[in-house]
């Protein structure tokens, strides 16, 4: 019992570093004193926005790493490399040293592949810990990282911060204590042997820690307002935001100490009667069932079409196995795919482009965030808006493992998902160019954070599926490139329109410095619309993606035929006889 709760004890630090390492998605709550600080056009603003996700460019250099280097080291250089990064930002903004643009692009370089480095080192925990329900795993952890800007807010509150540079001091210094008290767990992991055993209370579990999780992202989106109202207030909502992230260390122990008492205290008589002794029902069947298969008989009537793939539609095998299906497809789920093989698959570029123009747009609005408070009179509104992209980021991500647990009863493939989750991003964008209120604002933010969450997340899983789960860390950082690829370019055109506009429109508000900023709808409408837009070709992609890829789902659906025995003859059926015609 002690080595399967060490295992959950890694869940527990795997989730306490994802929830405070997403520090680039509160970018927007400081990027309006970082833009002042260093008299730089908002242009010139996107290009730093663009370094950070650049960074993620660079997770390579992790599992380089860990090649050389234990996990915990590896861990400790990402909290230093974010450490000095963040920290050097935030000297800066508070007039303590003085830098030329050049060297803050580096460190916001640097700053986004720390990122990357504890999303490794979280992958590799979950991959390692968890070898039947890493999906489960990989999306519980995940999902953490879309409550951080969230709980970033929650802490600067609460130490009474007026200024928006104490993001940066908390970027530097939080992601360090959460990979120190996250050690304990990693280093006391459990041995290899217990790792290959799966309990049948893991699925238990993951579903309690699931809805755990729900809960804790429904208290910092509902409850994250009134830590603005009082220092009081936001101090005791800070802890009890804490002790929510703390929690998934207990509920893993409770169930297995209700499993070992059942399994040691209740008699094995009436372990069905008070439904324990699980695993040992589990087995029991096992045996059962093959008991059964063995006892069929020596004839084994088989039809043409359960041995030997189906209709001309399914011809091949029935398992993940065929290929040369159809010119140009895909032949099974998690065939491997080499890089050069990858790049010529036009499934790989229907969901490239489905990512590159939907989640990434969703992610450079996040990034202007701000601005778009700024230019509508609302930056007191801004830390409520980082928190419901956050929540709503966050519940996205959660919704993302949805399928793992709804495999067995809905057969939908997870590209379909994929397509679904893309539907809300035109939606709101076509919303906030219409409607410039706050109504508007929140919905439209809350719609993108879910939609741009699930894809982030869900991702993952699609490439592993996809292209094969041995190739997925080489083959996801090339799906990647697209995040500062699109950065770069949808950041860009924000930047011209939103500069064109402070120019040319009125209102217009001057800095101390001469830096113009731009006010009113009109400053981020027409940008707006161009996001829309791009989002449907995302929409149309995944659709594409979808049709290309629902056959292929459909087939590793099906159970495996089991072949006949050695040396057992196969009876055809029969044929019916036809019926001799009607008189006429």
């Amino acid at each position: 019992m002690a080595g399967q709760s060490r295992k959950w004890m890694v869940v527990a630090a795997a989730v306490w570093i994802q929830a405070f390492t997403g520090t680039n998605f509160d970018f927007s709550a400081y990027s309006s004193e970082l833009k002042a600080a260093m008299r730089i056009s908002q242009v010139q603003l996107n290009y730093l926005a663009t370094a950070s996700d650049l960074g993620k460019a660079l997770g390579w250099s992790s599992g380089l790493a860990l090649l050389y280097l234990p996990l915990p080291v590896v861990l400790l250089l990402a909290a230093a490399i974010g450490l000095a990064a963040y920290g050097a930002q935030w000297l800066l903004i508070t007039g303590r040293i003085s830098l030329s643009y050049f060297p803050v692009f580096l460190l916001c370089l640097l700053a986004g592949c720390s990122i990357c480095w504890f999303n490794t080192v979280c992958f590799v925990l979950c991959i390692r810990n968890f070898s039947l329900d890493r999906s489960l795993a990989l999306g519980l952890t995940i999902s953490f990282n879309g409550l951080s800007a969230s709980l970033y807010a929650l802490a600067v509150n609460a130490v009474s911060s007026s200024s928006s540079s104490a993001y940066l001091l908390l970027n530097a210094a939080l992601p360090l204590l959460a990979s120190t008290a996250a050690l304990l767990p990693i280093l006391r992991r459990p041995s290899a042997a217990l790792l290959l055993d799966s309990p049948s209370h893991d699925s238990h579990i993951f579903v309690l820690l699931h809805i755990l999780a729900f809960f804790t992202g429904l208290y910092l989106l509902f409850l994250n307002s009134l830590s603005s109202s009082s220092l009081t207030n936001a101090r005791i909502l800070l802890a009890g935001a804490v002790i929510l992230l703390i929690l998934p260390v207990c509920v893993p122990g409770l169930i297995c100490s209700r499993d070992w008492s059942r399994r040691n205290i209740y008699s094995s008589s009436l372990f069905g009667f008070f439904g324990g002794a699980v695993d040992d029902f589990e087995l029991q069947k096992q045996l059962v069932g093959s008991d059964e298969e063995e006892s069929t008989g020596s004839n084994v009537i088989m039809n043409d079409n359960d041995w030997d793939g189906g209709d001309d539609a399914d011809a091949g095998q029935h398992y993940c196995s065929c290929r040369g299906l159809m010119k140009g497809k895909l032949a099974a789920i998690g065939e491997e795919h080499s890089v050069a093989r990858l790049v010529r698959r036009i499934d790989f570029w229907l969901y490239y482009v489905a990512y590159f123009c939907g989640a990434t747009v969703g992610l450079v609005y996040s990034n202007n965030l701000g601005q778009i408070a700024q230019s509508l009179e609302k930056d007191s509104q801004t830390t409520t808006l980082i928190t419901v992209y956050s929540s709503c980021s966050f519940f996205g991500r959660l919704l993302s493992s949805a399928p793992d647990f709804l495999r067995q009863k809905i057969h939908f493939p997870r590209t379909g998902w994929l397509a679904v989750a893309v539907v809300p991003l035109p939606v709101a964008f076509f919303l906030l160019a219409e409607s410039g209120d706050m109504d508007a604002l929140l919905a439209g933010t809350a719609l993108i954070g879910l939609s741009s969450g699930f894809i982030f997340s869900a991702a993952v899983s699609v490439t592993s599926e996809l292209f094969g789960p041995n190739g997925l860390g080489v083959n996801h950082n090339i799906l990647i490139t697209n995040i500062p690829l699109g950065s770069l370019l949808y950041g860009l055109l924000a930047a011209l329109i939103y500069d064109a506009n402070g120019k040319t429109m009125a209102p217009v508000v001057v800095l101390r410095d001469g830096m113009v900023v731009c006010m009113g709808r009109k400053c981020y409408a027409k940008t707006f619309l161009w996001w829309a837009c791009i989002s449907l070709v995302s929409l149309a992609s995944s659709l594409a993606l979808y049709f290309r890829t629902k056959a292929l789902y459909r087939r590793a659906a099906r159970p495996r035929p089991h072949p006949p025995p050695a040396g057992e003859q196969v009876v055809e059926p029969e044929p019916e006889p036809e019926p001799e015609p009607a008189a006429g």
